[in-house]
């Protein structure tokens, strides 16, 4: 017999009994659709909590703490090695902040600003990386800055308790900085620079943080270091009883250095070949990926146990298809022995009874894949309702409880054409030993 026409005898046949064919293909599916359901509940998971932090600048930033030297290990890094740094393969951003080394006093409409850091960062790596920020926008033009969260923090403080004042009724303000530098006699210089809020940072996500600092961008630090004549605007120190030779900081011809430096990767999957790479240079550098490897491992087991328990109603299901196959022989006895005395070799009837249990298991797992994509949709739709409603508790707006990737769907499909072809191999076999004579007189 062909093919084809094995398949159209499988469904003649098939046609013969729509309500058990109906019952098992039923069966069959809710075997599929739970084992897709339950495993996407792990998938989902670990879509919202882990991918979600590995996707952040946390994960994929690389702190470096210095590199290998003759004398240890330089703290610092000069700008041969930031332009190395961004060489590297898949290296999105390099980002650095240096604070500016002198105590910058700024108001903004005459109101006087808790003295805070003044931090000098290149605003188009930040932009790259991902500046966290709560309102407004990175810098764009030289004389644009952003300021702390907590920016507008009183100088006296607050009591304990208090949320400190947010900047951002300050957003698009004009802000004056003043600079001052010392000459060598000892008499002081000042100088006000005036700048535009144009973003206010993301709040900080420890209570005990008060980010009240100032981000200043290439431009800004070169006008400072343009009036204090050196390196980060730090100030001279005049000779004194004390101190007879004073203090000359670095000047803007000197070899400049950068610290707090972070390697920003394009994705967390390539933060491991970078680190290695940039170990072999001689960097020291740290990078939090490496610790998240627990946790996917665990979410790993989860998922391996969530889908094993839903194989399990697979397999309850097969008692179905075997029941149905069992039946299906016994009624066609006198077709396969019809089949067997015109020359039909045991291997094709195997074959046909192979291809209709394989179609039931096929069926059932299209049919339990649609249903749990439904049940996957509804659940992400309804269960925050209920969350906020019963609870009192917000969810994110982006979590998602349920998740079905492609290759879930792929494998709980595959399970189930397995476990149908298992349960319908023996009444296959059984089919090929019926003798004819007696299949002919139905009398089995």
């Amino acid at each position: 017999m062909k093919f084809n026409d094995q398949v159209r005898f499988v469904r003649q046949n098939m046609k013969k009994n729509k309500t058990r064919l109906f019952m098992t293909v039923l069966a069959t599916a809710m075997g599929c659709a739970f084992l897709i359901v339950l495993a996407s509940v792990g998938f989902g998971l670990q879509k919202s909590i882990v991918d979600k932090v590995v996707g952040d600048r946390l994960v994929t930033a690389i702190d470096i703490y210095g590199i290998a030297s003759k004398d240890g290990v330089d703290r610092q890094i000069d700008e041969k090695g930031i332009a190395y740094l961004r060489s590297v393969d898949r290296v999105k951003a390099v980002t650095y902040r240096n604070n500016v080394r002198q105590t910058i006093r700024s108001t903004v409409d005459g109101v006087a600003l808790t003295p805070g850091k003044v931090i000098n960062v290149d605003f188009a790596a930040e932009t790259a990386a991902g500046f966290g920020l709560s309102s407004g926008r990175l810098p764009q033009a030289d004389d644009e800055v952003v300021v702390g969260y907590y920016s507008r923090m009183p100088a006296e403080g607050f009591k304990p308790g208090d949320e400190p004042p947010s900047a951002e009724e300050w957003l698009g303000k004009t802000m004056s900085m003043e600079a001052s530098q010392f000459e060598t006699d000892g008499t002081e210089r000042k100088k006000s620079f005036s700048v535009k809020i144009v973003g206010i940072a993301a709040k900080p996500s420890r209570e005990w943080q008060l980010d009240n600092s100032t981000y200043v961008g290439n431009a800004a630090m070169g006008n400072i270091e343009s009036f204090t004549g050196t390196q980060w605007g730090e100030q001279r120190i005049a000779p004194d009883k004390e101190n007879p030779e004073g203090y000359e900081p670095p000047g803007l011809q000197d070899p400049r250095q950068y610290s707090e430096i972070q390697v920003i990767a394009d994705g967390a999957r390539h933060v491991k070949a970078i680190v290695e790479q940039i170990r072999e240079q001689g960097y020291f550098v740290h990078s939090i990926a490496d610790e998240l490897d627990q946790i996917n491992l665990v979410f790993l087991i989860m998922k391996i146990g969530l889908v094993f328990v839903g194989t399990i109603a697979v397999l309850i299901a097969s008692i179905g298809i075997y029941n149905t196959m069992t039946m299906a022989v016994t009624e066609r006895a006198q077709d396969i022995g019809i089949m067997k005395a015109i020359g039909a070799h045991p291997s094709a009837i195997r074959r046909i009874f192979l291809l209709e249990s394989a179609m039931i298991g096929l069926l059932g797992a299209i049919i339990g894949t649609a249903v749990a994509y439904v049940v996957s949709m509804a659940v992400n739709a309804g269960l925050p309702l209920i969350i906020e409603g019963f609870m009192d508790e917000k969810v994110p707006q982006d979590f998602r409880f349920s998740f079905i990737p492609g290759y879930l769907a792929a494998l709980s499909s595959l399970i189930s054409l397995a476990v149908a072809l298992l349960s319908g191999s023996r009444p296959a076999r059984r089919a090929t030993r019926i003798d004819v004579l007696r299949a002919l007189r139905r009398d089995l």
